[in-house]
């Protein structure tokens, strides 16, 4: 591993970690306070970017990618299952 993939992995390790407490918050509360049109585009970019990287073979650009828009994901699914519960009418 040469100089730049070490630098590229510690990027990599801090911003995938960056959302774990987010992520492991919104599972544990069921809730998920960040803005749905973020989560959206953040997860749509992360995608696109995680085929990006495989085409090109950037192990390391993949890797972050593919947990960014793992991590971002699990945001989507339990904020859109609130909205959905929040704007379901009892009758």
């Amino acid at each position: 591993m040469n100089g730049g993939e070490v630098i590229g992995l510690l990027g990599m390790l801090l911003l995938v970690g960056s959302w774990v407490p987010q992520t492991v918050e919104t599972i544990k509360k069921r809730h998920c306070p960040l803005n749905l049109e973020f989560i959206i585009i953040y997860v749509v970019a992360a995608s696109l970017l995680t085929v990006y990287s495989y085409i090109i073979g950037d192990w390391i650009f993949f890797t972050l990618n593919f947990l960014s828009a793992f991590q971002s994901a699990i945001n989507l699914v339990v904020k859109i299952t609130e909205l959905l519960k929040k704007n379901k009418k009892p009758g």
